[in-house]
């Protein structure tokens, strides 16, 4: 029974052997196949010619900076007065309108004063108006020469003093007036609530320093203060267009122009820098301060021909490309080229813009 079983194995390692001959023969003429196939659609794709292209080219300074608050555009507002914060209308990130209430200063004690002075006035006038009437008699006693000239003279005087009395207690009821009127505080700017620093039932004192209620910062004031390198500054001017993306936005591109150039550099870390300001057409809303930006600066901009970087060759004789002729053969030009970027060069002599370059 074993005799029967090992002839039988030994059969089938001689069938085995020939089916895997077979195998590979039918792999190695596939690939001999797909071969000749793909170089047959080679052979009929043939040359694969380009247009060049004429577009516009830009230099640019890259630098980096960050969105600020445009001068004036911060605003600490406070209390001309001293007293008891009666009411405060305004939270952090609330939106105010220029001319709006933002607190009131308890008015009591103002009025008061106001009240005293307008007292203080109507005394002054009773007391002029007697003294006008003294210096009308004395002056008729004085030109009958019942009394002495000191006597007029006296009279006069009291007459001019109580005119003063009357100014003083106008202007005193002016003053309390003017003071009524600082009881309510109101936005100087139309902008957002940055910070409160005063609370309601506070008492503040404006005696040597005008305490700070509010800080509103101005709607849609902001610009970009970026510092470009001494080497690249030279090139850099005001009205240039501008560029830049944040970390917040890293996809979206802002526009701008360059407003300012500052005329002394800032040296950090042994390098100078000179600050360059950049006003935001649009999209300010999407923007908050001290966001990090990446600006780029156009310094100049002109017209080329550019081509693929591929289509350039170089040997012994120079730079060269291969020029579609009428027959369609490759035709070897000789080129002068400018300024690489994103895989294309630019050609700036020895090709048009009709002609066809190999890739």
């Amino acid at each position: 029974m074993s005799a029967r079983v090992h002839k039988s194995r030994r059969l089938r390692r001689w069938l085995l052997v020939p089916a895997l001959m077979i195998c590979c023969a039918a792999a190695l003429l596939g690939w001999r196949l797909a071969s000749s196939a793909r170089n047959a659609s080679a052979s009929q794709a043939g040359p694969r010619w380009v247009m060049p292209e004429s577009r516009v080219v830009k230099n640019q300074v890259n630098a980096t900076g960050t969105v600020q608050l445009k001068t004036g555009a911060e605003v600490r507002v406070g209390a001309q007065l001293s007293g008891i914060v009666r009411r405060l209308f305004v939270t952090v990130g609330s939106t105010v309108r220029q001319g709006q209430v933002i607190a009131e200063i308890d008015a009591r004690p103002i009025e008061a004063k106001l009240q005293q002075a307008k007292a203080q006035l109507v005394q002054a006038q009773v007391t002029l108006t007697k003294a006008a009437m003294d210096a009308s008699r004395s002056d008729q006693l004085y030109a009958a020469g019942i009394i002495s000239k000191q006597q007029y003279q006296d009279a006069e005087a009291a007459r001019d003093a109580a005119k003063a009395a009357v100014d003083v207690a106008q202007s005193g009821v002016q003053d309390a007036g003017v003071d009524l009127a600082y009881v309510e505080i109101r936005a100087p700017i139309g902008g957002t609530i940055a910070s409160v620093s005063t609370r309601q039932g506070e008492t503040v004192a404006a005696s040597f320093a005008t305490p700070t209620f509010v800080t509103i910062i101005q709607k849609d004031a902001l610009e970009v203060v970026a510092l470009v390198d001494e080497a690249d500054i030279g090139n850099v001017r005001p009205g240039a267009a501008a560029t830049f993306t944040t970390e917040t936005w890293p996809d979206r591109e802002f526009s701008g122009t360059v407003t300012r150039i500052d005329p002394v550099g800032t040296i950090i870390s042994g390098v100078v820098n000179y600050q360059v300001t950049i006003s935001i057409r649009k999209d300010l809303a999407m923007l908050k301060p001290d966001m990090t930006t990446n600006v780029n600066i156009v310094t100049a901009q002109h017209e080329a021909l550019l081509v693929p970087t591929v289509c350039v060759r170089r040997d012994a004789e120079g730079t060269f490309v291969y020029a579609r002729s009428v027959s369609g053969q490759p035709l070897r030009r000789s080129v002068t080229t400018g300024t690489r970027s994103a895989g294309e060069i630019e050609i700036l002599q020895g090709l048009d813009s009709n002609a066809m370059v190999l890739e």
